[in-house]
């Protein structure tokens, strides 16, 4: 029986030396090497494409919600703007007296169907040229109220009397303007000013009345300017109780404050002096 050699079998059962192991890792290197640089990244590319897509779409869609938002605020703002809501539906005046809630609304401009964006934001503007527009406004409040309504508060200047003019009452304020406005009669409560031939001499008067407490005020019924020689700001009052008062323009106000304690201490009507010091005296008979 004959047995045949496999010469090729046995080369590959052998196993490698170091040295041609060696041989077999510098050979890999050599093709590794010779493999050019773009098909590694290539692979490395075509790795990434993916995630490319997703960041790509993603950047799409913010877009585009950008877009659509954008365009439905525009849109709802147009709606807004064409809407009765964007514009004053009331328009609610409180602390008027004197002053009607039409008078008011044409001195802050600001009436009912008028745009909302015509006060908002503006309110220290309106306020500030009401007080100039009407001498009767003292001070002015604009409170906007949502949805579509508006409050404004005003605070008005007292009445300080009347001065007549050719029989005719005009109404003093206690910021010393005199109204254009006539009346037949004078409201009670409030003095009458006569014979001041100076406008500065009324108006000093005037304010130093406004300082009054309103007891003493409601006293006064009529003020007469009664200059002398030594003292050219000398007025004569008439009081309710039938009592008359001399007292100087300048401290008309702090004098005044005394009237009530001297006038209660006279045992008959008479005249208290305040131009000087204080003193009284009956009338004569």
């Amino acid at each position: 029986m004959k047995f045949r050699l496999n010469r090729n079998e046995s080369k590959q059962q052998r196993a490698m030396t170091p040295w041609e192991e060696y041989q077999a890792q510098a050979e890999a290197k050599r093709k590794q090497a010779k493999t050019p640089k773009w098909v590694h990244k290539a692979k490395r590319i075509g790795d990434k494409l993916p995630r490319l897509k997703h960041q790509r779409n993603r950047k799409l869609i913010r877009r585009l919600s950008i877009l659509l938002t954008s365009f439905t605020v525009v849109i709802l703002a147009m709606v807004y703007l064409l809407s009765p809501l964007s514009h004053f539906q009331t328009v609610r005046v409180t602390g008027a007296s004197a002053l009607s809630a039409k008078q008011v609304q044409q001195a802050t401009r600001v009436r009912p169907g008028d745009s909302i964006f015509q006060v908002v934001g503006h309110e220290h503007r309106l306020q500030q040229k009401a007080v100039a527009r009407n001498s009767r406004l003292k001070a002015v409040d604009i409170t906007f109220r949502q949805p579509n309504r508006v409050t404004v508060h005003v605070t008005e200047f007292a009445t300080a009397g009347y001065v007549m003019k050719q029989n005719r009452y005009y109404e003093v304020l206690e910021n010393g303007i005199v109204s254009q406005q006539s009346v037949d009669q004078p409201k009670s409560g409030t003095p009458v000013y006569g014979h001041f031939k100076k406008a500065k001499a009324l108006h000093q008067m005037i304010l130093q009345y406004a300082k009054l407490d309103s007891e003493i005020k409601r006293s006064i019924s009529e003020i007469q300017a009664s200059p002398t020689k030594d003292n050219p700001d000398r007025v004569h009052l008439f009081m309710n109780d039938g009592n008359e008062v001399y007292a100087s323009i300048p401290s008309f106000a702090k004098k005044m404050a005394y009237y009530p304690g001297i006038a209660a201490k006279l045992k008959q009507k008479g005249v208290v002096n305040l131009e000087v010091g204080a003193y009284s005296y009956p009338f004569k008979k």
